[in-house]
């Protein structure tokens, strides 16, 4: 009796040209004409195509290949042939069909649903090419984004989860609790970032946070990931460097690694291999004139000067620019307690955001922090928040205290721009909004 064909992971496939293997997975299509099946499987690493005619395979299997529905799990075995039109550069010709789930009719069909039937079968909708696509693109972020770090000697640390206090502001927290105590889910690891960057040098942290705003717009996911490094001795401007250089560099690998997916996707890469240093760089007071000059033309543009830029001055600012635009200097008053003053203008902030072209906005928000004690004191004062709560923050003032910076860059906002998907709620297996907690 003969050696059993290998077994296979379909983006194996393309190594054994010429052997009888046997692959894995679920219908992702199927076809027929005449007296020749056609039969596209899906696996998670790939696609494959397998044919059979109906004088070369045993009739039980012939049954089996017309028994199949859409997303049957099946194995199937075959030689692998060569095929430059195929995807993978390959397909099997069947000599063998063995289901393993005959499926029932799927929920989701080649034809146009609407969002909350989509998110009610999430669970379902991530086998379709497009969230394929997606989820790889946004694994590959993810992996570039922990390499780029790892690489140039900063040092992961695991921020908690549940939080004594805000980072960013009490409006927007998830209450919990803490065995009888107040508790939040966290809005940031930066605030435990800073004490581990006056420890380690440079530090970053990857991983969930939460954000309760009651906003239902496309820019926006109550739960979300987020990446932030924090680096001691560093001011605004070798800040501004380091998210420059960042966002190349994972773009970059991005489109090294990720052409078939943005391929899938329909995305312009003309567009994201524009992406290189320098990106353009201006101060809050600019962008203010320039979008107070722009406002003439389009009401829904007028702002006070001294706000936050809301999302549709920030893709005005960056409708005319091909590379993300760093915008500095804002107001004090509208930004984090932590903020380092400028020395210039005291009443602007040593502050960041990095806002994407093509209308995608902010992917990137940081700032230098403010290393004198007396000043942070002050600030905590200003923003009513707990000192109690707050003293081993205050400790890093106390103990040799150094100029510092750090950043977040939000995940899902960073994939959609790479992916060109219009809504987050794509770019994250399962999507936490305002009005959504399931599946």
């Amino acid at each position: 009796m003969g050696d059993a064909p290998p077994v296979l992971w379909i983006e194996e496939a393309a190594d054994h040209i010429g052997q009888v293997v046997t692959l894995r997975g679920w219908v992702d299509q199927k076809r027929s004409s005449g007296k020749i099946r056609f039969l596209i499987l899906r696996d998670g690493t790939g696609y494959i195509q397998g044919v059979a005619s109906i004088q070369d395979l045993p009739a039980r299997d012939w049954e089996n290949l017309d028994r199949l529905t859409q997303e049957s799990s099946v194995r199937i075995t075959g030689e692998v042939r060569a095929d430059k039109r195929a995807a993978g550069g390959c397909e099997l010709t069947l000599a063998r069909v063995e289901p393993l789930s005959i499926a029932p009719e799927f929920p989701i069909q080649p034809k146009k649903h609407g969002p909350e039937f989509l998110l009610d079968n999430r669970h379902l909708w991530l086998r379709s090419r497009r969230q394929h696509a997606i989820m790889r693109i946004r694994s590959e972020v993810v992996r570039a984004c922990r390499d780029y770090f790892l690489t140039r000697g900063y040092t992961l640390i695991d921020a908690p989860i549940f939080t004594p206090t805000a980072c960013e502001g009490t409006s927007t927290l998830f209450e919990t609790d803490y065995f009888g105590r107040k508790a939040y889910l966290t809005q940031s690891g930066q605030l435990y970032l800073e004490p581990a960057c006056m420890a380690l040098g440079k530090v970053f942290c990857f991983g969930p946070t939460f954000r309760a705003e009651k906003s239902k717009t496309r820019h926006h996911l109550t739960e979300f990931w987020m990446l932030e490094p924090e680096v001691a001795f560093m001011e605004l401007d070798g800040l501004l460097d380091l998210a420059e250089d960042f966002i190349a560099t994972v773009m970059a690998r991005v489109l090294e690694s990720r052409g078939e997916e943005l391929k899938t996707l329909e995305r312009d890469i003309s567009r994201l291999e524009k992406i290189t240093p320098p990106f353009p760089r201006m101060r809050y007071d600019e962008a203010a004139r320039i979008l107070a000059e722009k406002s003439k033309e389009r009401p829904d543009l007028a702002f006070t000067y001294g706000d936050d830029f809301g999302a549709p001055h920030e893709a005005a600012l960056t409708e005319d620019q091909d590379k993300p635009l760093l915008v500095t200097h804002y107001p004090a008053a509208v930004k984090a307690f932590y903020m380092q003053p400028a020395a210039d203008a005291p009443d602007k902030a040593l502050c960041v955001d990095v806002l994407a072209p093509e209308g995608y906005g902010e992917i990137i928000g940081g700032s230098q922090r403010i290393h004198d004690l007396e000043l942070l004191e002050t600030r905590i004062r200003d923003h009513d928040l707990p000192r109690e709560a707050f003293n081993w923050y205050l400790d890093i003032r106390r103990y040799g205290s150094v100029p510092h910076s750090g950043f977040g860059m939000g995940l899902e906002r960073f994939v959609a721009w790479v992916s060109g998907v219009h809504h987050l709620r794509e770019t994250i297996p399962y999507p936490r909004m305002i009005h959504r907690l399931t599946p």
